[in-house]
């Protein structure tokens, strides 16, 4: 049983949720308005008592493979998606100034809402913190173009944030931008906007797709691809078209070939976002975590019946694409490091860290030239799902971090175990400590000896892991 919460804030009353542990909850607060392919218009005031009691609308979206799991529901999307969610621990007030963390979901910049149940902060909120997630526009919506109407979208939530979250009990001078995969990678742009040390002041970034971001000219170039497919020659002439086209445009758009799965993404040199977007989020001065999944790729190479049906030839042919006249040895490496792994796995090991581990190490490694704080980890612990075929994959470590490995649909990936618990436990309050104190509990990465905290069955401080795979790619 649940009853009402209010909050009044300087923008006006909230009513949401007070659950049966004290806890307050509130969904679906609007914080902007956007026409499309426009930037949003924050909301600062509202007229009447809000209505915080249910999800708002998420961005329309052609639901992916963990979205669909999730339930992802087609009647609750419109354009109208430009709504937050507010966990609150026991006791919150005005007076309580707790650190804010500030969730930006993943999905390939195409898929995925802030009210997804694996990403509810009420869990996180009882450890001592003030949790928001937020929709932002996704797809064509979001960024086609230069324009990276999502990222404003994100910038307008913070901007609410700001204004409005001590009336909650968090405290606007300390708030943490994480985000997973897309949202990872988006914790990264946003740290190339004139907004970190001002609307946010930490980021932690998980399995971060660097590799989606992409510069002017190629988001330029998409753009008249998919704007021929729209048959238009702009944006606005398109804006006339009804959602379903535009979606059904954007989606094959999305079937070209795109190695670095760029065709919706943060734009660096378009709005908002600095031209030397990398290199920017290097000098960033704020503190910054970041880490991957040692299987990453397998949530999509684990069920795709190509891969299925690699060989030792197919692994020699991708490897020597790959690593041109280092082939044999980087063979050696990957066999020496994965011993009882196929040639599909092998394969997924290598683009595994080509699309996350390697980029993610980079950018740590540029982080340490410009001597801003910096930590990393490796999430290693392996589910028995699926008969174990999925490893360490990509998003496996969502429900640890959130503490909610009961959330639905986290069984069918994550199996059972004793030992989950505990490393969820850790996982979690490791984001919050980071959040409270502006340091997770590990050392700090450099580039000597690489500290590295491994959360797996055991959760270890390690230096340079897999060494000889890092220096396959060039880095010393």
């Amino acid at each position: 049983m649940s009853t009402t919460a209010a909050t009044t804030t300087p923008a006006g009353t909230f009513n949401g949720t007070l659950l049966d542990n004290g806890q307050s909850v509130y969904r679906g607060i609007k914080f902007a308005t956007a026409q499309r392919w426009q930037h949003p218009v924050d909301i600062e005031s509202y007229a009447s008592p809000v209505d915080a009691s249910e999800p708002g609308f998420i961005s329309p979206q052609v639901p992916g493979f963990l979205e669909q799991m999730l339930g992802t529901d087609a009647s609750s999307m419109s354009e109208d998606c430009l709504h937050l969610n507010i966990y609150c621990p026991q006791g919150a007030s005005v007076e309580s100034n707790l650190p804010v963390l500030f969730w930006i979901h993943g999905g390939a910049y195409t898929n995925g809402a802030g009210s997804i149940a694996w990403y509810d902060g009420s869990r996180l909120a009882s450890k001592g913190t003030v949790v928001v997630s937020i929709n932002y526009r996704l797809g064509p919506l979001g960024f086609a173009g230069s324009e990276n109407y999502g990222v404003l979208d994100m910038l307008s939530g913070l901007r609410w944030v700001n204004r409005n979250i001590a009336s909650f009990g968090g405290n606007p001078n300390n708030v943490t931008i994480f985000g997973e995969s897309a949202g990872g990678s988006a914790v990264v742009s946003l740290m190339a906007t004139d907004a970190a040390n001002r609307l946010f002041h930490k980021a932690w970034s998980m399995s971060p797709s660097i590799g989606q971001l992409r510069d002017l000219p190629r988001a330029n170039e998409l753009l008249d691809e998919f704007l021929g497919l729209l048959d238009e020659d702009s944006l606005a002439a398109a804006a006339h078209k009804t959602v379903d086209e535009v979606l059904e445009a954007g989606t094959k758009a999305a079937t070209s070939p795109s190695k670095g799965f760029d065709i919706f993404a943060p734009t660096a040199g378009g709005t908002a976002v600095k031209a030397d977007l990398l290199a920017t989020a290097a000098r960033c001065p704020i503190p910054f975590v970041v880490g991957t999944n040692k299987d990453e790729n397998k949530l999509w190479s684990a069920f795709d019946q190509d891969a299925a049906s690699a060989g030792q030839r197919e692994w020699e042919k991708f490897t020597q694409q790959q690593f041109g006249d280092t082939a044999n040895t980087a063979r050696a490496v990957y066999e020496r490091y994965r011993p009882n792994e196929a040639a599909r796995e092998l394969i997924s090991a290598v683009n595994t860290d080509t699309s996350f581990r390697q980029r993610a190490q980079e950018l740590s490694e540029q982080r340490c030239v410009e001597n801003t704080p910096t930590w990393m980890y490796w999430f290693t612990w392996e589910t028995p799902a699926f008969g174990g075929i999925l490893g360490s994959c990509h998003a496996i470590d969502i429900p640890f971090a959130f503490d909610n490995l009961d959330a639905p649909g986290a069984a069918m990936l994550l199996g059972e175990g004793a030992e989950r618990q505990a490393i969820s436990d850790r996982f979690a309050s490791e984001i919050v400590h980071f959040a409270t104190h502006g340091h997770p509990t590990w050392q700090q990465f450099n580039v000597e000896t690489r500290p590295t905290l491994e959360i797996g069955e055991n959760t270890d401080l390690i230096n340079d892991p897999e060494a000889e795979i890092r220096q396959l790619f060039g880095r010393k």
